[in-house]
């Protein structure tokens, strides 16, 4: 199991729709092979901030698997609009 962590800034203002859009790309996500979970949650202290804890089988299967797909395609159609800057992803793995 690896573990994506990606920040994303939202463009003030957009939030609402931002988290419209969020469901629907949970579907999106949902369908690709090696995905296991998702979590989305907002910033407290910058509720312009999100933070999406994602599951996966393997690294392979987020970064070869789904970021070459047509469903990264449509995830970062729904998503993409409303982020302010760029995304930053990390991978973790469990301890042993």
């Amino acid at each position: 199991m690896v573990l994506e962590r990606a920040l994303v800034h939202v463009l003030p203002g957009q939030e609402t729709e931002f988290e419209h859009a969020v469901v629907e790309a949970r579907e999106v996500i949902a369908k690709a092979p090696g995905f296991g979970s998702i979590r989305v949650l907002r910033g407290i202290e910058s509720p312009h901030t999100y933070l999406l804890l994602i599951e996966w089988d393997s690294l392979e299967a987020h970064m070869d698997g789904f970021r070459n797909s047509e469903l990264y395609n449509h995830w970062r159609a729904l998503l993409g609009p409303h982020f302010d800057g760029a995304t930053q992803v990390e991978h973790y793995a469990p301890l042993p």
